[in-house]
């Protein structure tokens, strides 16, 4: 069967999913020491967290763009994910999923979380025919997660660099260099997000 268009793909087990985020070292690393944000981490502005690996890799460029050197596996509590899903809006306006604009943006106005769906990436960080989910989290929603979720955080950063140089040797060489760093991925599958999670957040 073809990938649906619209599906959240994860590192999960049956109470927690894997998001990831990538800081500076002065936010990371005592993130990952500490199991949790320190002060200077600002509950008050959007963060965005992502499910997907590989759109992860795609954003902070490995961790190697500045002010995202360090990759975090962030594991939350389902309960507080899918809290952030039902209470989320699109971040632009759908005419297959609002009545009308200002509906929209009523929405935005007072939803604490935001969705984008932006295309998945394959080991090359192409993009893939498939789209894969942003959740931004701002007031409410930053401080529970930040304060509430978190199960576990783990320093990434090292397997990144890894998988990223394999890629490369891939790429000057043969497709099969590329086998070891799939093996090396996180293990994401579908998420059981039914109709009550994702209807007012896709058209599909």
């Amino acid at each position: 069967m073809p990938e649906p268009k619209y599906r959240i793909r994860a590192l999960h087990t049956a109470a927690t999913i894997t998001v990831y985020q990538a800081y500076s070292p002065a936010i990371g690393l005592p993130t990952a020491r500490d199991g949790r944000f320190p002060a200077a981490w600002k509950r008050d502005r959007m963060t965005w967290i992502k499910p997907s690996f590989l759109w992860m890799m795609y954003r902070c460029g490995w961790g190697t763009k500045e002010g995202q050197e360090t990759v975090l596996a962030v594991e939350i509590s389902r309960d507080g994910f899918e809290w952030a899903l039902r209470n989320a809006c699109l971040s632009h306006y759908d005419r297959a999923v609002h009545p009308d604009q200002a509906a929209w943006k009523r929405e935005l106005r007072t939803a604490p979380a935001r969705v984008q769906w932006d295309p998945e990436r394959d080991l090359h960080l192409r993009p893939l025919s498939y789209r894969s989910l942003q959740l931004g989290l701002s007031g409410e929603a930053a401080r529970r997660y930040a304060d509430e979720w978190i199960v576990s955080v783990t320093d990434v950063t090292s397997l990144a660099h890894r998988i990223h140089a394999l890629v490369r040797e891939g790429d000057r060489s043969t497709a099969e260099k590329l086998l070891p760093a799939e093996k090396l991925l996180p293990a994401e599958t579908g998420y059981p997000a039914g109709e009550e999670l994702l209807a007012h957040l896709s058209a599909a």
